[in-house]
């Protein structure tokens, strides 16, 4: 039985880019008080880069002792770390770039090199900075967003990646229309499931009715794929903004 997820709402976008990035550097403030490092998945898209610009900035960037956390990546397109699309560059441009941080700190998926190859290299890095004892390795943090098809990470609806059992990290394709056919590679469900807690990140109306689907569980609609993220011994919380909860659950 996953223990229900605790939802927070916030007024407009604005507030919920300043609370959520109070939560997030709370949880680093509570853990790393009782352990010597932190483990930290980021999410790309536009509400986290938002978030991201906050915590890079005073006062909250001085909040946290940055050399002691390590950025992984939930998903990532298979572009160069410069390109446009790349979830990498845009953390980079928001927060790390800020923070003076050891390279040996940020993990980021290899999305210059082949997909398959992306993904193998990525859950060996993952595997090696828990060390092969720690099975399913357990980050201390995963930021995850929800799309308008009620995807996460790259996991998207009807993608054979849902039922992936065996590996921490793989390869997939997204070419539902308009978008074009994009190589990705991303963390799967055993391995998002095992963390010690997930921060699920939503705004806006559009939104609205995928997140009572994904709350209240309700009708005969498929399984969104955001449904399918409940740690299984950790804590879940929702962050909307009131346009994304302008829904009874």
């Amino acid at each position: 039985m996953h223990t229900k997820p605790e939802v927070i709402v916030f007024k407009d976008a604005t507030d919920l880019a300043k609370g959520a990035a109070g939560h997030i550097l709370s949880v680093i403030e509570q853990t790393l008080a009782r352990q010597d490092r932190f483990s930290l998945v980021l999410s790309g898209g536009s509400t986290p880069k938002a978030v991201y610009t906050l915590m890079g900035q005073p006062p909250l960037v001085e909040r946290v002792p940055w050399s002691r956390v390590h950025f992984f990546w939930g998903d990532e397109r298979c572009v160069p770390p410069d390109h446009a699309d790349s979830n990498y560059r845009m953390a980079y441009e928001t927060l790390l770039a800020q923070l003076s941080l050891p390279p040996q700190n940020i993990h980021r998926i290899k999305g210059e090199i082949s997909p398959e190859e992306a993904a193998a290299s990525y859950e060996r890095s993952i595997v090696e900075f828990f060390g092969e004892e720690i099975h399913p390795p357990r980050f201390d943090l995963v930021l995850l967003g929800m799309g308008e098809d009620g995807h996460t990470a790259s996991l998207f609806p009807e993608s054979p990646a849902l039922d992936e059992t065996q590996r921490w990290v793989v390869a997939v394709e997204h070419n539902r229309p308009p978008a074009p056919l994009v190589a990705r590679v991303t963390m799967t469900l055993p391995l998002l499931n095992a963390a010690w807690r997930i921060a699920l990140i939503v705004s806006g109306a559009a939104k609205a009715e995928l997140v009572r689907r994904a709350l209240s569980g309700a009708g005969d609609a498929p399984i969104l794929p955001v449904q399918r993220v409940h740690p299984e011994s950790g804590e879940m919380v929702w962050l909307l903004d009131e346009a994304a909860a302008n829904a009874k659950f």
